[in-house]
């Protein structure tokens, strides 16, 4: 039985799509796993075409993710018209074309991803594999040098590793056997001494004021906290503060909240078991900005004008109160009466 997935079509497609004088540009939403996946397929690419570059549409501030950049020698460059302009085919991994504006515009030759997919939002690529059941991105691209017997150096397996690690959430979150598979696979070839530095990584010295922030800004709903920490420096902090407080027993949901960027940004952390996290956002804001994700991870980004005069917390409350207010007139049709007229 193989190891991994057998990819001879899929691959034998990808491989008609490259041509030795083509320059490839790599897209990345910036996050362990997208950078892991771009230095993996930039790997694949590499003597095959031209050139190829990544470049990332977010600012890139988390330590983590800083660290990672520098030690392992990941180059990326901010997405721009001008440097876009220099390349003639494009290719997107760990997210859709739907995922962030800056994609939304651009033709995409190939979309590799592990994000489920969304109804009435089709992937348009002359190459497309969205494998959901996986826990992590680097998944797929580790199957994928696996397939093409290119071992992985020290740096690209110690980032496919962190990538893997860091989506599973150490396989706390869902994930699959291939999952499991990759990170056995990578941990022959990966650095200890690098992974551990990065993992060292996690906050910065400033950060540290939010926790103290959000300890009084939160609200309690059954087993559910909600904080809104109003504007923040980065909404990188609202993902830490989600995973944090996650931790805390008895707690099967969180939602942490605030204003980055002329955005409003709501970061959902889930135990799994009560609550599809994806399905919650969309449900909470998939009509007023972009909205979705994981079972037991999500996110929604909102532009600020779309609030208009209102607060952005009462915007947020007001919608968990409808939402519930929906779910109790489903279960509850007659409003507790059963009585006929």
């Amino acid at each position: 039985m193989a190891y991994f997935r057998k990819l001879d079509p899929k691959l034998a497609k990808l491989q008609e799509l490259l041509n030795k004088n083509e320059r490839w540009l790599i897209l990345i939403n910036a996050d362990p796993d997208a950078l892991a996946s771009a230095l993996a397929l930039k790997r694949i690419l590499a003597g095959r075409v031209e050139q190829v570059a990544i470049a990332h549409v977010n600012d890139i501030t988390r330590p983590d993710n800083l660290a990672m950049i520098r030690l392992l020698r990941i180059a990326t460059k901010k997405l721009t018209p001008p440097l876009a302009a220099q390349y003639d085919r494009f290719a997107l991994v760990d997210s859709q074309p739907h995922h962030h504006p800056d994609f939304a515009n651009i033709k995409f030759s190939v979309v590799i991803d592990h994000h489920p997919k969304v109804a009435g939002t089709p992937v348009d690529a002359d190459y497309v594999e969205i494998v959901s059941e996986y826990g992590s991105n680097s998944t797929i691209m580790t199957e994928y040098l696996y397939n093409l017997d290119l071992r992985p150096g020290k740096l690209l397996a110690t980032a496919l590793l962190y990538g893997i690690k860091t989506d599973t959430q150490s396989f706390e979150r869902e994930f699959h056997d291939n999952d499991m598979k990759a990170f056995r696979y990578l941990s022959k070839f990966y650095s200890r001494p690098l992974l551990h530095k990065i993992i060292r990584s996690e906050f910065r010295l400033e950060w540290l004021k939010y926790f103290t922030q959000a300890f009084r800004k939160m609200r309690l709903m059954g087993n559910t906290i909600t904080i809104f920490m109003g504007k923040v420096d980065s909404a990188d902090i609202l993902v830490i503060l989600a995973d944090f407080f996650l931790r805390v027993h008895g707690l099967s949901t969180t939602m942490v909240s605030g204003i980055s960027e002329d955005k409003l940004v709501i970061v959902f952390r889930g135990d799994g078991l009560r609550r599809d996290m994806g399905k919650f956002a969309k449900r909470l804001f998939g009509d007023v900005g972009s909205a979705g994700g994981h079972k037991s991870m999500a996110r929604a980004e909102i532009p600020m004008e779309k609030l208009g005069c209102q607060h952005a917390s009462q915007f947020i409350w007001e919608r968990l109160h409808s939402s519930s207010e929906t779910k109790k007139k489903k279960k509850d049709p007659e409003n507790g009466q059963n009585g006929s007229a």
